[in-house]
């Protein structure tokens, strides 16, 4: 078993990584399209303007396995701070170890420091098993569908 599992912040270095972990991601929801630059410079971005923001990698053996990301935006629902995650994915590899359960109890605990009433997350449709996996996590399924506009 797996067990010297590190979770930390992410860093530049790891963006290539990331970039991959993305497309494994982005390979099962239909929303999305791989475009290596695109999420090259989206996760750029995370980095250079990380207030509000967490971007958590899972490292085993110097690689990057995991990761998952969270934004604050304001709720006037709940009348504070929620946060929007996203990117949850772990190398196919690596999946059933808990790590994809450690990399969101982080993140949950960011949250509760940033003062979080709520944490929402897209995840699509299609996706059993990362819909299994949020249900264990005991995520609330809601009435609720997303739109997009481009």
């Amino acid at each position: 078993m797996v067990t010297d599992i590190i979770l930390r912040k992410a860093q530049p270095e790891d963006i290539n990584a990331m970039v991959g972990l993305i497309s494994l991601l982005f390979s099962v929801e239909k929303d999305f399209l791989i475009d290596e630059a695109k999420q090259r410079r989206g996760l750029e971005m995370f980095l250079e303007h990380p207030d509000g923001r967490y971007l958590l990698v899972a490292e085993y053996q110097q690689k990057v396995i995991g990761m998952c990301s969270a934004q604050l935006l304001v709720s006037t629902a709940e009348g504070g701070w929620k946060a929007i995650v996203e990117d949850v994915v772990v190398a196919k590899e690596y999946r059933g170890l808990r790590i994809g359960r450690k990399m969101i109890s982080a993140l949950e605990e960011w949250a509760v420091s940033q003062g979080v009433k709520r944490l929402d997350l897209l995840a699509d449709c299609n996706n059993s098993s990362g819909l299994k996996f949020y249900d264990k996590m005991q995520w609330n399924r809601t009435n609720l569908i997303a739109l997009q506009k481009k």
